[in-house]
């Protein structure tokens, strides 16, 4: 007696293969943030782009550069523990990455969440890309970054307008999230408050400035403007673990090609296969019976 039927069976191997080699697509097209690739920009704690001013004993733990401009002032009583480039081809060629890596950002879709009045005190949010709906980012309380256990989580915040931190705010990285991946695009200028503390780099097109006591793990990257401290502390630190630049962009085929997405849909493709073979010689086993 047969179990099922050639037609069956036969139906039974068509489908199998429709899904293993449907599978993959579905499964390749997840959301995946890469990093915002700063090339040279990413060895500077600062890089301004008319003037780099400083009162107080501000202290930058990175390099310092600013172009087109000359003037650096204020170092000392500052102190720079790194290398100063002032408008040199070392300061030109950072400053055309940062307006390579600032276009980038402002580019960056899909949209994972428009935060209503561009409110981020108090809130938790996971890797992605984030708006402002009234075009501004305001930070008036503790805001928490969870990279979910990704050392390479990736979070991108796109200001239409500017950046304002209250004092006393603060940025907090937590399971895994890393300030070299935190990327502040900003299209008219940010002013981080007194005492804040801020993490992540902020790319903005006009000025920046660090009032009174603002504390920042990562960079100030003006691409146009000044940057304005004041007796702050400026570390530019490098990703520990996972990958310190994102590999460079693919084209946007809608289909993902990161490896560990691609194992899966092997797998189950597999098992569909073998699952038809099986189906087949349980037919030809019955009929010779």
């Amino acid at each position: 007696m047969n179990i099922i039927s050639k037609s069956s069976a036969f139906k039974v191997l068509v489908l199998s293969i429709i899904v293993g080699v449907t599978l993959p697509t579905v499964a390749l097209a997840a959301p995946y943030t890469q990093q915002v690739n700063l090339a040279t920009a990413d060895n500077f704690a600062v890089l301004g782009g008319s003037a780099i001013t400083n009162t107080g004993s501000t202290v930058i733990n990175g390099n310092v550069g600013l172009a087109p401009g000359s003037a650096i002032s204020g170092f000392p009583p500052g102190l720079i523990n790194g290398t100063q480039y002032t408008n040199n081809s070392t300061a030109t060629k950072a400053k055309t990455d940062l307006v390579t890596a600032y276009n980038d950002a402002a580019s960056r879709t899909p949209v994972t969440s428009v935060i209503a009045a561009g409110a981020l005190g108090s809130m938790i949010l996971t890797p992605g890309v984030y708006t402002a709906a009234d075009s501004t980012f305001e930070l008036d309380g503790p805001l928490t970054l969870d990279g979910e256990g990704d050392p390479n989580a990736v979070f991108i915040f796109q200001a239409a307008s500017s950046l304002i931190t209250a004092g006393a705010s603060t940025v907090i990285l937590q399971n895994g999230a890393q300030a070299c991946n935190v990327f502040w695009q900003v299209t008219s200028s940010a002013t981080l408050g007194t005492n804040s503390t801020f993490k992540g780099n902020i790319l903005s097109l006009t000025s920046i400035t660090a009032t009174t006591g603002a504390n920042v793990v990562g960079s100030l990257l003006a691409r146009n403007g000044a940057v304005t401290l004041d007796a702050n502390t400026i570390t530019n630190e490098t990703c520990a673990g996972g990958e310190a630049f994102a590999a460079p962009a693919l084209p946007n085929t809608g289909v993902e090609t990161t490896s560990s997405r691609f194992i899966t849909p092997v797998v189950v493709t597999l098992i569909a296969l073998f699952t038809a073979a099986g189906a087949f010689y349980a037919i030809r086993t019955n009929q010779n019976r």
